[in-house]
């Protein structure tokens, strides 16, 4: 599976983006946003089933954050609120053939959008 993530930019803190990632196909059965910045470990954004009916978000999300998924255009998206620097990092989506937080869960990889949030 081919994963195309775009959408991200540079926003003051308290500004809102939303990250768009487009499969080549819904073979996996979970879409999922990691994230890493620099000098840390990639880390768990979030997750959705292709329906949607199933989403779950790494613990620092705390509601600001939103997964949904478009199966019409092959798509999944993370609506960002609240921004804060801390939140500055380039985010990858990522598909996977279970419903998992782990990074090793994910089998397909897209290319990263860089998300870069000022004070």
């Amino acid at each position: 599976v081919q994963l195309q993530a775009s959408g991200g930019g540079f926003v003051q803190a308290g500004d809102s983006l939303r990250l768009s990632c487009v499969a080549s196909q819904r073979t996996r059965v979970a879409m999922g946003w990691f994230r890493q910045a620099p000098g840390k470990e990639r880390e768990f954004v979030a997750a959705s089933s292709w329906s949607g009916a199933f989403t779950r978000y790494g613990d620092f999300v705390k509601g600001r954050f939103t997964i949904s998924t478009d199966n019409a255009k092959n798509a999944v998206y993370l609506q960002m609120n609240s921004l804060k620097p801390e939140d500055t990092a380039v985010y990858y989506c990522a598909a996977s053939p279970r419903f998992g937080r782990a990074e090793s869960d994910y089998v397909d990889w897209g290319q990263g959008t860089q998300v870069t949030v000022s004070s």
